[in-house]
């Protein structure tokens, strides 16, 4: 017989069931509202955030530099290339040219385009001091072969911080000259903050959204011969890829007092009156990527500095670099025999389809060499080469073309 206080006893039962029960039901719609959230989002191609999820499944290891919005990604993997940066988070334009075909498949047995920002090669390419033939090879697109420790191997990370990483890799290379060459790269990659970047250039960013980094890269005889005029020497060597628009411009300013040649125009044929002009003291080179063509300034010539202007995009672009007008430059061209130590110290290149109508890109690239490294044993070269973008306010990024390239943006736009 049931007691008021069984029933009672009873009742508590009853509701703590169903309380209970109701309990479970709502966990369940919370752990399924929970697994909605955190669903992975995907980013439009062409953004900072697609790029960085596609390149964390290739380098468990990648390393991203942050200073607010202002993000940039590198891969130690990728031997230690800044892959791509943004002015404006992930969901900024990626202002990095990322080739994705080349991470698949099999390795190119002449250059593996993974792209690349800001990348680390060694010089020169040609030349009777080139490290990309073997001796006594014909200097023919056949027998180009990029050295591998610049091209396929990781590289180690030495240290790490917030805003600052760096890197180095040991090699031994042989030259065309059949000089052994045995080098220690150090790299040192740091993205800078917004006063950083106005102190470099001596301008006033006020709203403008940017994003810059300074790359300071030194090689190491770590050899027992000294690099001489007679074994050859390597050159640092900084190349920047980007992605080009209809409209891009690349803008490379160049002393107007200096004598001698402005410019070689005729690396991989003469680039054609209709995508070369000369402004004010600046060489402007249409950098669509439709036309092969590429261009140097000697060092007698060059200026520290170069960028260049996408109207489409709202995006210019600046590089600054270190630059010694009286030291020998190594020359480059595809010849031995050309004077090897008589060079250009500014290079920019826009793609375009070879021969055979196939094409690496869509790219344009803008570049810089150090002087040639004649070093003793244990002696060691350093270089330095900055990247900054910027997007924003049309009114400030002219003030800032100005004030850095010598040239308005409507200067620079209406050139073609």
């Amino acid at each position: 017989m049931l007691t008021p206080k069984k029933v009672m006893a009873l009742c508590f039962l009853t509701i703590s069931f169903a309380v209970i029960a109701c309990g479970h039901k709502g966990n369940k719609t919370t752990a399924e509202d929970q697994t909605n959230t955190m669903k992975v989002k995907n980013y439009e191609k062409g953004t900072f955030g697609y790029d960085l999820d596609f390149l964390q499944k290739k380098d468990t290891a990648l390393v991203v530099l942050a200073n607010g919005e202002s993000q940039i990604i590198i891969s130690p993997k990728y031997q230690a290339k800044v892959f791509t940066s943004t002015a404006q988070g992930k969901e900024g334009t990626s202002f990095g040219w990322i080739n994705y075909s080349a991470f698949e498949g099999a390795q190119d047995g002449h250059m593996n385009a993974y792209g690349g920002e800001n990348r680390f090669w060694l010089g020169p390419e040609g030349s009777k001091f080139s490290l990309f033939f073997k001796p006594k090879t014909e200097m023919t697109f056949e027998n180009w072969k990029t050295p591998s420790a610049v091209d396929t191997e990781a590289w180690k990370v030495s240290q790490k911080a917030n805003n600052k990483v760096s890197m180095e890799k040991a090699m031994s290379l042989v030259n065309y000259a059949n000089s052994q060459l045995d080098i220690l790269v150090k790299r040192n990659i740091h993205i800078l903050k917004k006063s950083e970047i106005e102190n470099l250039l001596n301008i006033e960013l006020d709203s403008t959204d940017s994003v810059g980094f300074t790359t300071e890269n030194s090689i190491t005889n770590t050899g027992s011969n000294k690099w001489t005029a007679k074994t050859g020497a390597p050159c640092i060597w900084m190349l920047d890829m980007f992605t080009p628009s209809p409209k891009t411009v690349i803008v490379v300013p160049f002393d107007k007092d200096a004598t001698g040649k402005i410019a070689t125009t005729d690396y991989f044929g003469e680039i054609s009156d209709d995508r070369i002009s000369y402004s004010n003291g600046n060489i402007l080179f249409k950098a669509d990527g439709i036309s092969r063509g590429k261009l140097g300034v000697p060092p007698q010539r060059a200026e520290n500095r170069n960028g260049s202007y996408d109207p489409l995009n709202n995006i210019l672009t600046v590089t600054l670099y270190d630059l010694d007008k009286n030291a020998t430059y190594l020359n480059q061209e595809w010849s031995p025999h050309k004077d090897p130590l008589v060079g250009d110290a500014v290079n920019a290149y826009n793609d375009g389809p070879l021969e055979d109508g196939s094409q690496m890109g869509p790219f344009y690239e803008i570049e810089s060499v150090s002087p040639a490294a004649f070093l003793s044993p244990n002696e060691s070269l350093s270089h330095t080469h900055s990247v900054f973008h910027f997007t924003g306010n049309e009114n400030r990024l002219n003030d800032i073309s100005k004030k850095v390239l010598g040239l308005s943006l409507k200067e620079i736009e209406s050139a073609f």
